[in-house]
Formats: structure tokens, C-alpha cells, sequence
């Protein structure tokens, strides 16, 4: 078996592009990854195509010689967009190795541990407050939305959210995230009275809708600093999270958070490779370790969550993606044994689930891991060329 083509292709996704990799077979096996750069990744897919004309008729499957090759060549420029770019490529070499073999990728890993994943609604409300049109459900313009979204949570039969700081002190709702220098608070990231009590007053709102028996999460991103990560986890508190989701480069840092925190925190989604995450297990920084398939590869997701074994820690996926992405993170999931829960975002544009066959399996709240080989869906090329990024 040899590599014949990669090709990048994209389509539109509302409010950004959602980047697929197809590695195609002399033959006839394709496999297929997700990736983005929408968020902070600009010219992600140049870099993908320079280290993909070094893989055209090699032999696939030796997916873990490939990756090492890829590192070789890039050891000066270490992470971010090289590092993001060779975890495209592995994934879609995984799926090709899966397919060959006619097995899914979490058998391909040694698992599955289970085939049912417990799900936490991402970004609840958050794109609501600026694409309701377009994703055809209610907007989220007042305290009195979220505690009917809350409901409608619970109603769906999921256990628990994740949103975002919402603001309603303008013309038109925003989300609170100065430390992607937007709106009020950049560069000083304070958290003053008002983004606390806006916090605190959204927070009681949820679980008046959801009720006692949905959790929720809190992500902060990096919109603060070490102090203020500390005056929002004790603004919480009553509000018994699952966790504080938390960015910080400075693990000391991060781990002064969680000892002065009276709430679970969960950080490292922004990581690269056991090479970053040590340091932060060193330190026993967070409670669950946040892992991005996409960014990292799923070979060293899975050596990552197996570091995160040794120090008693448990993981979850980032993945705010498309459905290709939701899969991947799934079969990260099924396959490593430190699992605590999985993100999966349900608002999204109305053609989602035509991209990417079959849709997820979504019951009671829960992701059922399909059984088809590589990651058990889809790409649908047609419906991609139907929605040309914009």
C-alpha cells in the first residue's frame, strides 16, 4: 500500500471552516482527518501540504516511523502550526491503518474500555447569542433565555453544560473574553465586580433551568490572571462545578489556582505533546487534563492520558469541532482507561450532520461509539462542495 494523494479540503461552517485531510491509497483505502484554523491557526493547511510531499508513495501504516520522520524534520520549529500539521496527518494515517485492517480505531488501540461516552453540552448559549438565525433556535439575549435554555438541556436528557461569561450591559449580548483581546478588560485580564456578579447571576440562572441533577462547567479560557482565576472559583463555589476550565501557560500558577480553589479545575487543552503536559502533572495543576485530538494526534493523546494515569489524573477531549472531530475524540475516549467526560457541541449550523454520516448517536446524554472500521463515519464530499467557505 502507498500514498498516492493528500488534499485539504474545507467548507463553511457558519462562523468558521471546518479543514478535512484526505490521504488516499493506491488501493482504494482513504482515510480522513479533521483539523482547524479558524481559531488562531492561520496557515495551518500551507504547512500541511510542505510536510505532506514528503509522505507521497510511502507506506501508510507505519503511522508511529511517520510521525517520528515528521518530528525530525521539524525539531527546530517544535509545536504550534508543525505540531498541529503532523497531528492532521497522523490522524488520517490512523483511519487509513483502521480501515486496512477492517477494525475501528479504539480496537486498532487496544480498546475499547466502553462504547457509551457521557456528554457535557459545550458552549451552551454561547453562539446563541450571535448565530440563533442562522442555527434556527432561540437566541440568547437576557438572564430569562438561559434559565429556559437550562431547561431545554435537561429536557434533551444531558447531565451536564459548559458555558461560556456572558454579558448584557450593551445593544447586543457578547461574551466576556478579554484575553482574546476583545471588548472590555484587555491586557490587565482583572476580574472586577461586575464580570463577577455577571458570572454568578448566569451560573444561578442555569441551574434554576437545569435543576439539581444536570452539572455544570465553567470555561474561563485565559480571560484572567492567577487572582483572578482565584476570585472566580470562590465566586462558584455554591454552584458545586464539575469543574473551572481554566488557560494558563505557567503550571506553578495553575496549580496555585487549584490549591486555593474550593472547585475542580480542568486546563491543558492548548498543550502540546507529553513534553508540555509534564511539567503541569509535575506540579499536580488540574484535576482533569483537557486533551485535543486534533492538535495533538490520537497516538500521542493516548500516550498523554497514559502519563496522566501515572499521576492519578483523569482526561477529557477538547472538541468543539465538526462531527469527524467528535469521532476521533470518541474513539480517544473508548480507548484509554482515565476517562471523565466528553465535549461535544450541540448548537451548530443546520447541515452539520449531512457532512459527516452517520450522525452521532446521542442517547440520554450519551455518545454511542460507532462500530464501522477507522473512525465509523463518513465523509461526505458532495454536501462539502455544496458549502464553499466563505
Amino acid at each position: 500500500m502507498k500514498i498516492t494523494a493528500i488534499e485539504d479540503l474545507h467548507c463553511d461552517a457558519g462562523w468558521r471552516v471546518w479543514s478535512f485531510l484526505k490521504v488516499t491509497t493506491d488501493d482504494g483505502v482513504i482515510g480522513w482527518s479533521e483539523y482547524n484554523e479558524s481559531y488562531g491557526s492561520k496557515g495551518l493547511s500551507a504547512v500541511i501540504r510542505k510536510l505532506a510531499e514528503h509522505l507521497i508513495g510511502q507506506d501508510p501504516r507505519p503511522v508511529e516511523r511517520i510521525t517520528a520522520q515528521l518530528y525530525a524534520m521539524t525539531r527546530q520549529a517544535p509545536g504550534g502550526l508543525i505540531a498541529q500539521a503532523i497531528a492532521a496527518i497522523e490522524n488520517a494515517l490512523v483511519d487509513v491503518k483502521a480501515r486496512a485492517l477492517g477494525i475501528s480505531v479504539a480496537e486498532m488501540l487496544g480498546g475499547p474500555v466502553r462504547d457509551r461516552l457521557r456528554l457535557y453540552w459545550s458552549h451552551c448559549g454561547s453562539y446563541r447569542l450571535n448565530h440563533a438565525k442562522l442555527m434556527g433556535t432561540p437566541p440568547v439575549a437576557s438572564v430569562s433565555d438561559i434559565v429556559a435554555l437550562g431547561k431545554e438541556v435537561r429536557e434533551k436528557g444531558y447531565t451536564a453544560l459548559k458555558t461560556n461569561i456572558f454579558m448584557f450591559d450593551r445593544g447586543a449580548p457578547y461574551m466576556h473574553q478579554p484575553g482574546f483581546g476583545r471588548v472590555d478588560g484587555w491586557p490587565e485580564l482583572n476580574a472586577d465586580r461586575r464580570v463577577l456578579d455577571t458570572i454568578t447571576a448566569q451560573m444561578a440562572a442555569f441551574k434554576e433551568g437545569a435543576g439539581p441533577d444536570v452539572e455544570l462547567l465553567l470555561d474561563l479560557n485565559f480571560n484572567f490572571k492567577t487572582e483572578g482565576y482565584c476570585r472566580v472559583a470562590r465566586a462558584v463555589q455554591p454552584f458545586d462545578l464539575l469543574w473551572l476550565e481554566i488557560d494558563l501557560f505557567d503550571p506553578a500558577a495553575l496549580a496555585q489556582v487549584r490549591r486555593s480553589a474550593p472547585v475542580p479545575i480542568a486546563s491543558c487543552e492548548s498543550l502540546f505533546g507529553r513534553r508540555q503536559f509534564r511539567p503541569y502533572f509535575d506540579q499536580q495543576s488540574m484535576d482533569v487534563a483537557i486533551v485535543d485530538v486534533p492538535w495533538n494526534g490520537i497516538l500521542e493523546s493516548v500516550k498523554i492520558a497514559s502519563m496522566a494515569e501515572a499521576y492519578e489524573v483523569n482526561c477529557a477531549p477538547h472538541n468543539f469541532y465538526g462531527n469527524l472531530s467528535t469521532m476521533m475524540s470518541a474513539h480517544f475516549c473508548a480507548a484509554i482507561p482515565n476517562f471523565r467526560i466528553m465535549e461535544i457541541d450541540i448548537d451548530d449550523v443546520p447541515w452539520k450532520d449531512e457532512l459527516v454520516g452517520p450522525a452521532p448517536v446521542i442517547e440520554r446524554g450519551h455518545l454511542v461509539l460507532p462500530k464501522g472500521p477507522g473512525w465509523g463515519v463518513e465523509v461526505n464530499e458532495a454536501v462539502l462542495r455544496k458549502h464553499p467557505p466563505r
